[in-house]
């Protein structure tokens, strides 16, 4: 449908997600023509722990915030922390007294937009566990809400932006790639990975296949120990995943084998869990669990839109100086679907990628990885303990802090300068690397 219907080539909708929206409509809960498992349910937990553990041997780990990136590292991170920050806030202050709600209703914002079906799987998953039926559902509703929201006002914002002028580096149309889907011209396709392995010996896909199932293994076997000696003890699959994970990295270290992994392929077998993950959850959602909520949900994604545009429309001019409308429409990406999404929409002002936006955030990123990783994590395990109150204000001062510290340190730009503080010249605005 992407590849050959224009309405799907405008909205950039990704598969995953108009497969779970036909699996959803043609499913037992809609209109009863496919019958799935009732362990449906349960496909995204053990998905989202074969995200993590990938994650844990794929990830780059160490470095640091280099000096061109403080402004998108400021700019993410105060962006990310106070979506959460705020609406964790609001489910308790606002939406439980007046709708009745649970504490942690707000976080639904958070978790399907910045978060997106990822987190919505990892936390909703968790929540259910200890009894918070319509969790999973809530997540990913507002993930696919906050992915029509990302694309369809993200394609109004630089239509603008391209009027107006204020897209510097645009010098054409999306690639066909990007609309379709399809890589036509074979030497424009990317390796999917490399082999560590020679396959008279094994298979290197079914290696690293292998060892990502192995990690997600112990990590079941780990919880039912800790579960076991401690009742009350709760600790999500994907979040012991990545821990396992990461422990399995220094064994391999130790062994004098850091790479006997190849992390391209490590990360193309989580790319293609993520897809069956988003497929599942959207299919698996349950129209009658959202019945009890959709008057909070409508005002819950009206007041997360209002933020995001207020960080696309407001923030970024003050973060990013003149040449803001790349690195803003690619924040709304992530802020409201996911850093793809993000990606998709700078292509439309920044077609060749010669802004330094992706640049920036690549090394910002290093930075960053902590906050996003911990609140996944943590978020659902403050709900589970009933400090979700202290939680929102902790995530809000994080924020707050991280913003008085970016004006502290001079990182935001005077009007007329580039990210950084760099002036920018009119001969300098195609300026940048590749990303």
């Amino acid at each position: 449908m992407r590849n050959r219907l224009r309405l799907f080539q405008q909205l950039l909708l990704p598969a995953p997600i108009t497969a779970g929206l036909i699996g959803l409509l043609l499913g037992p809960e809609v209109l009863g023509w496919i019958g799935f498992s009732d362990q449906i349910g349960a496909y995204t937990t053990i998905l989202i722990a074969v995200i993590f553990a990938s994650m844990a041997w794929s990830m780059d780990i160490g470095g640091s915030v280099a000096k061109g990136a403080h402004n998108m590292w400021s700019f993410s991170t105060t962006m990310f922390m106070f979506q959460w920050g705020i609406f964790i806030l609001l489910g308790v202050y606002l939406f439980k007294p007046v709708f009745g709600t649970e504490d942690w209703f707000g976080m639904m914002l958070p978790v399907g937009f910045v978060g997106g079906f990822g987190t919505a799987a990892a936390v909703g998953s968790s929540l259910e566990a200890v009894g918070a039926e319509a969790a999973s559902s809530l997540g990913f509703t507002s993930a696919t809400i906050g992915t029509l929201v990302a694309i369809i006002g993200g394609v109004v914002v630089a239509n603008w932006g391209i009027r107006t002028g204020k897209a510097t580096e645009l010098e054409g149309e999306l690639p066909d790639e990007l609309r379709k889907g399809y890589i036509e011209k074979e030497e424009d396709r990317p390796s999917i990975g490399k082999a560590t392995t020679n396959p008279s010996a094994i298979e290197p896909l079914a290696l690293h296949l292998g060892f990502i199932i192995f990690t997600v293994l112990v990590a079941y076997f780990v919880n039912q120990l800790i579960i076991n000696q401690w009742e009350n003890v709760s600790i999500p699959l994907f979040a012991t995943s990545f821990v396992i994970g990461l422990i399995g990295r220094v064994i391999m270290r130790m062994f004098n084998r850091p790479n006997y992994l190849d992390k391209q392929t490590v990360s193309t077998i989580s790319g293609a869990a993520t897809d069956y993950m988003i497929a599942f959850g959207i299919a698996s959602i349950v129209p009658a669990a959202l019945a009890d909520y959709w008057v909070e949900l409508v005002l819950l994604f009206v007041l997360g839109t209002i933020f995001c545009l207020f960080y696309l429309l407001v923030m970024a001019p003050i973060f990013f100086g003149d040449r803001w409308i790349e690195r803003g429409l690619f924040g709304w990406g992530w802020a409201t679907a996911a850093v793809a999404t993000g990606i998709a929409l700078l292509k439309m002002v920044d077609p060749k990628l010669r802004s330094g936006t992706l640049n920036e955030y690549g090394v910002a990123y290093v930075g960053f990885a902590p906050f996003e990783i911990g609140m996944t994590i943590i978020a659902p395990i403050a709900v589970i303990a009933g400090v979700t109150t202290g939680f929102g204000w902790i995530t809000f001062a994080i924020a707050a802090v991280v913003l008085i510290m970016s004006y502290a340190l001079k990182w935001v730009p005077v009007k007329g300068d580039g990210p950084g503080g760099a002036r920018v010249k009119a001969s300098d605005s195609s300026g940048g690397s590749s990303g």
